[in-house]
């Protein structure tokens, strides 16, 4: 009944649980080439789009195919975009590969343009700190030890040797 055999069935039991839970979280969501969708997406993880999406779409990374399609707003931390985007994105890093179909103003913080990329639009470079987080849990405010509140950051000491 406690014997070594059963023991060890029971963690090899949860390790492939924690496994199979860690790969389901990491598949991403996708739109195939033959779906047509139209309404808002949003996802923690990451949509990978190779059908066409006609509304905004809010998640931590965004692929849309060379075939794909997305006519609204992209929020997201990451997009590599190959097919067709027609709206707004805002992102921390945006790729547009060669075959990339831009229209429209993109909010970013890293911009990757390929050679033979179609893009239209503004361009305009945004710090982390106008960046807001992509369906994320608030993060706690931190506090420097030292710092003031009036003067920011606290002075470096300098040493004498």
């Amino acid at each position: 009944m406690f014997s070594k055999a059963n023991k060890a069935s029971n963690v090899n039991m949860q390790s492939q649980e924690s496994r199979t839970d860690a790969a389901v979280k990491a598949v991403p969501s996708i739109i195939s080439a033959d779906l047509s969708i139209k309404g808002d997406l949003e996802s923690g993880g990451e949509i990978q789009v190779d059908g066409v999406v006609t509304g905004d779409i809010r998640c931590k990374a965004l692929i849309v195919g060379v075939k794909g399609s997305v006519v609204g707003e992209v929020s997201a931390q990451t997009v590599r975009l190959h097919g067709a985007v027609k709206g707004m994105i805002r992102a921390k890093s945006v790729f547009l590969a060669s075959t990339a179909r831009m229209s429209g103003d993109v909010e970013h913080e890293s911009l990757a343009i390929e050679p033979g990329a179609y893009m239209e639009g503004h361009c305009k470079r945004i710090t982390e700190t106008t960046l807001t987080p992509v369906i994320e849990a608030p993060r706690p405010e931190r506090t420097m030890i030292g710092a003031s509140r009036v003067g920011g950051m606290p002075k470096p000491a300098i040493a004498a040797t």
